[in-house]
């Protein structure tokens, strides 16, 4: 099935490749109007879920909210995220696929799925609380 690429899913792709942050339906339709894009928030929901399925954007789960990042790495991957700016980097573990699915085998399970990501605070957030700037904040972690 050939998926049609419509001006909302266009103009949603270009907001996401102005962050390597994760950011919500919300931020997305927030930054869409600020740049004088007309999309429904409804539409960017259902654009969102629709590349979420197809594996385009990644999503993680915090605080019971979805965020949505544009997938630069099509293959199964982690993450280290800012737990203050959203910022994400991909991560690659090596060895962890294998002992994963080998742990598991051993304990009777198959068929075993799971999501990593790991929670810090990126250099340019550690620098701005250093010097005492409580700027806006985008908060995704309570860790």
């Amino acid at each position: 099935m050939v998926k049609r690429v419509t001006r909302p899913r266009t103009l949603i792709v270009e907001e996401l490749k102005h962050s390597d942050a994760f950011s919500t339906a919300r931020m997305i339709y927030s930054g869409l109007q600020a740049r004088g894009k007309k999309v429904g928030i409804a539409t960017v929901y259902r654009n969102l879920q629709i590349m979420a399925d197809g594996k385009e954007v990644d999503t993680l789960q915090v605080h019971g909210e979805t965020f949505y990042r544009l997938c630069r790495d099509h293959h199964h991957h982690h993450h280290l995220i800012c737990r203050e700016c959203g910022k994400a980097v991909e991560l690659e573990i090596p060895g962890f696929e294998e002992w994963t699915r080998l742990r598991a085998e051993s304990l009777g399970f198959s068929d075993v799925s799971h999501s990593l990501e790991l929670f810090g605070l990126c250099a340019a957030c550690r620098l701005r609380e250093s010097k005492g700037d409580d700027g806006q904040h985008r908060r995704l972690s309570s860790d």
